[in-house]
């Protein structure tokens, strides 16, 4: 029996709770859009598991960076819970942007530094 090897990306801290945030700054969405989201936009390279997406909402409201509501979906005939962004999400989104990206700079300069000293 072949053992099936699972491909796995192990997101950093905090780094799900920025895609979160910045999905929801298009407009509300219940779990699953934003699941899809977030895979669709990393051409599948991301896939969100029910595991980690719904504490990460749940830490989310939490910390006041969104607010949830039951709500009838428009195209079905069930309710679904909408998550939308407060302004305190907002705020927080650019924060995390910023520091994503002094980071995702710093990384780059180790990897590929611009000029190479020679010994």
């Amino acid at each position: 029996m072949k053992k099936r090897t699972q491909k796995h990306t192990d997101l950093l801290q905090g780094t799900l709770d920025m895609l979160i945030l910045r999905t929801l700054i298009y407009g509300a969405a219940h779990g699953h859009q934003i699941g899809k989201h977030i895979q669709r936009t990393t051409n599948d390279f991301l896939q969100m598991q029910h595991g980690s997406l719904y504490p990460a909402l749940h830490r989310l409201e939490r910390r006041g960076w969104v607010v949830s509501k039951w709500e009838m979906a428009p195209d079905r005939n069930r309710e679904f819970k909408y998550y939308r962004l407060t302004k305190k999400g907002k705020k927080q989104l650019v924060v995390e942007e910023s520091k994503w990206k002094r980071m995702a700079e710093a990384v780059a300069r180790v990897m590929w530094p611009a000029t190479t000293e020679e010994s």
